[in-house]
């Protein structure tokens, strides 16, 4: 329990702790609030079953002199007036705190999105590739939410055991025998509830959260390769897997949200059973005279129908942290990642580009490069060739930012690239993937990509790319491309990530077997084209074919992690 409310104090700021402190408050208001509403029913009972009392009773008397009743009937009625008003306002600031409950949760959610999603887009490189993103979709949208849920949660059985502390500290004052034996009953029964029930709802929780992750992974992986599954015919195989995994979600719920039904069920129960055995009592005790102990059975009967809920919803509240304890788990540690700390110094480009004596390697000691020494001059012409998995990709991920050597340096101009400046030198670089990830919208929003809107840079950079002419036959730069750029040829959406790296104008341009899945012609009259606009730009090309480099003036072979000079 220590540890948990150990994660739960780093998900808080300090400006959350105070909000927390002040509900704390609200909710001790609240159940002060509750408590009396419980109490005071009895005393106006007690008057309007014994109108005498308003003369006997000191209290009452105080009141009736000072608002000059003129008889017992309109003291009665007054009380009366007065218990409505209190219930209104009781109703009112039930509702005020469980609005500053659900916004203060709410906003938790909001936040705790907002991190994790920061986390991520922080993350080193080497550390994101690792990461599958269906368990980061699930952990910003389900995750924050389940634990948003915790915290309501815990609020909850803070105010609910305030309210029962309240009412069992009235209960032990009018009668400690009865108070003990209710006690006895509830303790015996949450005993067994959080043994059994409480028990079976963590390991629901736990089993959720795989099957969710499950459910996302089917999702996203179908939809991702829906053409090959159309020209597979795979269609009954990936609807039997989603039928398995939303079958086994379902289930999972099914079985939670009965269990968590099953205490209010068990202690409404108890209530009844503990009310009747109270008559029974009173009537084995005082026989005929039991009807005088009208008020001790009413103050029980009351002060039960608001105890019993309560203990329903401590315990719910308890189920409800068992099931969502390991989305505390998940957020937790996705918010511990040690995130990129980069700096803006400014590094210059201005003639060279010096790797010394540089190793790298995935896992420690075991490196995939290997003592690689290289010289790139400004404006040079420079291809990387070798078999998949040489090692070719990962050095250009080296050379622009993304990897930290494990030995070995980069400089520019003599600088080392590190942390401090890495920041700048990616800014420098223009990079066309193989894969290229167009999201629906139109071409304009496509090549700016999240930058500022210039709609004279994006109008100059397609022209370069030569896909404005094609545009101007469809909506212009307001041409959808659809999910994924389906609406577009192969060669029209590598020229908008051609367009996309151009709009910053960087002074280097990278490809990494940006044209291979393209035809021969459309490869030949793209590549004509970035050499044409890249004269003044350092152009680095990862490359199989060697068409596409015969106009790259340096040509390095990478070879088992060796690099070897071709040209």
């Amino acid at each position: 329990m220590k540890l948990f409310f150990k994660k739960l104090n780093v998900l808080l700021t300090r400006r959350d702790r105070q909000v927390l402190i002040y509900l704390l408050f609200f909710s001790i208001f609240i159940s002060i609030i509750e408590t009396l509403g419980v109490s005071v029913i009895m005393p106006f009972l007690a008057v309007v079953s014994d109108s005498s009392l308003v003369e006997n009773n000191k209290y009452y008397k105080y009141v009736y002199d000072f608002f000059e009743f003129k008889n017992n009937s309109d003291f009665i009625i007054f009380f009366g007036f007065t218990l409505i008003l209190f219930y209104i306002l009781r109703s009112v600031f039930n509702m005020l705190y469980i609005y500053a409950l659900v916004t203060f949760a709410q906003t938790r959610y909001h936040l705790l999105a907002f991190r994790l999603f920061e986390n991520y887009m922080g993350m080193p490189y080497k550390k994101f590739v690792n990461k599958n993103s269906s368990m980061l979709t699930k952990s910003l949208i389900n995750e924050a939410a389940n634990v948003t849920s915790l915290f309501q949660s815990l609020l909850q059985i803070f105010t609910e055991l305030l309210v029962m502390i309240f009412i069992y500290s009235m209960f032990l004052y009018v009668n400690y025998e009865i108070t003990m034996v209710i006690t006895i009953v509830i303790i015996i029964n949450t005993i067994i509830i959080v043994k059994t029930v409480s028990k079976t709802i963590k390991k629901k929780g736990i089993k959720r959260s795989g099957l969710q992750a499950n459910y996302y992974e089917v999702i996203n992986s179908s939809l991702a390769n829906f053409k090959m599954i159309k020209l597979q015919i795979q269609d009954n195989i990936i609807l039997e897997k989603f039928h398995k995994a939303t079958k086994d979600y379902a289930q999972v719920g099914i079985i939670t949200a009965t269990l968590k039904s099953a205490p209010k069920m068990i202690f409404e129960a108890i209530s009844f059973s503990l009310v009747i055995s109270l008559v029974i009592y009173l009537v084995y005790k005082y026989e005929d005279d039991a009807s005088s102990h009208i008020g001790l059975l009413s103050i029980f009967v009351l002060g039960l129908y608001r105890f019993m809920p309560s203990v329903n919803k401590i315990l719910d509240g308890y189920n409800n942290i068992m099931y969502q304890y390991k989305a505390l788990d998940i957020v937790h540690n996705d918010l511990i990642y040690d995130i990129e700390d980069i700096g803006n110094k400014k590094v210059n480009f201005e003639s060279l580009i010096k790797i010394k004596n540089l190793s790298f390697g995935y896992i420690e000691g075991q490196n995939i490069l290997q003592d690689i020494n290289l010289e790139i001059n400004k404006g040079d012409k420079v291809a990387f060739i070798g078999e998949s998995g040489s090692g070719k990709s990962t050095l250009i991920d080296l050379l622009i930012g993304l990897y930290k050597p494990c030995s070995g340096g980069i400089f520019v101009d003599d600088n080392l690239l590190c942390d401090s400046n890495i920041k700048s030198w990616r800014n420098k670089v223009g990079y066309i993937p193989q894969s290229v990830y167009l999201f629906d919208g139109t071409v304009a929003e496509n090549v700016v990509f999240n930058r500022k809107y210039d709609e004279q840079k994006i109008t100059e950079v397609l022209k370069k790319a030569k896909l404005y002419d094609f545009l101007q036959e469809k909506e212009g730069l307001l041409t959808v491309v659809g999910e994924g750029g389906i609406l577009l040829s192969g060669g029209q959406k590598q020229r908008i990530a051609i367009a996309r790296a151009l709009y910053d104008n960087p002074d280097i341009l990278v490809l990494d077997e940006a044209t291979s899945a393209l035809d021969d012609e459309t490869e030949k009259e793209i590549m004509s084209e970035i050499y044409e606009m890249s004269e003044n730009k350092t152009l680095i090309i990862v490359a199989h074919r060697l068409s596409t480099i015969e106009r790259c003036e340096k040509i390095f072979r990478v070879e088992k992690g060796i690099l070897k000079c071709e040209k």
